[in-house]
C-alpha cells in the first residue's frame, strides 16, 4: 500500500469514527414527538407495560376567568422511600419548565400536585418520576 493510499483510507476511517456515532444520536433522540428512551407513555409503556395505572400521571384541569389550575394524581403507592413517586413536572407547549412539586415519602400519602397557572392556553406536560419504575409522561390541552 502507498503512503498516500493509507494517509486517505486513514482520514477517512477517522471521519467515520467521529461522524457516524453523533449521526446515530441524532436519529434515536425524539424528545416529545413520539417514543422514547427518557421516558414511559400510556401509548409506549416499554417494559412498564404493567404499571400505567399507577405511574402515569393524571391531569384535571379546571379554568376560572383567567386563571387556570392544574391538578396532577399519580395513583401510586408512597412506601417510604422504598418505593415512592419523587416529583411531578410541568411543562409548557414548548416543554420548558413551569413548575414542580417534590415529594417527602415519609409525609405524602398521595402524589398530588396542584399548579396555578394565569393566561395561559395550550398543550401542558407533566413527567411524574418514580425512584423503581422511571419518568412517565402525560399531557393536556388547555
Amino acid at each position: 500500500m502507498e503512503r498516500r493510499d493509507f494517509m486517505r483510507l486513514s482520514t477517512v476511517g477517522l471521519v467515520a469514527g467521529v461522524v457516524t456515532p453523533g449521526m446515530a444520536l441524532a436519529t434515536t433522540y425524539k424528545p416529545f414527538k413520539g417514543t422514547s428512551d427518557i421516558y414511559y407513555t400510556k401509548e409506549d409503556a416499554g417494559r412498564w407495560s404493567g404499571k400505567v395505572a399507577t405511574h402515569l400521571p393524571n391531569i384535571e384541569i379546571q379554568k376560572v376567568a383567567n386563571v387556570l389550575t392544574v391538578k396532577v394524581v399519580t395513583a401510586h403507592e408512597m412506601k417510604g422511600y422504598e418505593h415512592y413517586i419523587v416529583k411531578h413536572v410541568l411543562l409548557d407547549s414548548n416543554q420548558k419548565f413551569l413548575d414542580e412539586h417534590l415529594f417527602d415519602p415519609t409525609k405524602d400519602s398521595v402524589a398530588l400536585s396542584t399548579f396555578t397557572l394565569k393566561d395561559y392556553s395550550g398543550k401542558l406536560y407533566v413527567l411524574s418520576l418514580c425512584n423503581k419504575h422511571d419518568l412517565w409522561l402525560n399531557s393536556a390541552e388547555v
